[in-house]
């Protein structure tokens, strides 16, 4: 996230914000997750939020039995688009 947000300045103040209620908030299933954030939606086995005023995705791994959050991927609105991130 720190490095993505070093090249994409206007995704640093989005991603704290996002990193800040993770931290703080324990999820115990999607359907909880959904209700913070209405911008977030599961593709396979990836749960992927809409950052930034959908300019920018983090695609995270989430086990809600584990309380682990996994960042697999930080993107722009046009990385993800191109779906390399699911390889």
């Amino acid at each position: 996230m720190r490095e993505f947000a070093t090249r994409h300045r206007e995704a640093e103040g989005p991603l704290a914000v996002w990193y800040t209620i993770m931290s703080r908030t324990d999820f115990g299933s999607f359907a909880e997750l959904k209700r913070t954030f209405l911008a977030v939606d599961k593709v396979g086995k990836f749960t992927v939020f809409d950052i930034g005023g959908n300019k920018f995705r983090l695609v995270a791994a989430i086990h809600y039995n584990r309380r682990k959050v996994y960042i697999r991927h930080v993107l722009t609105h046009t990385e993800y688009d191109q779906d390399k991130w699911k390889e």
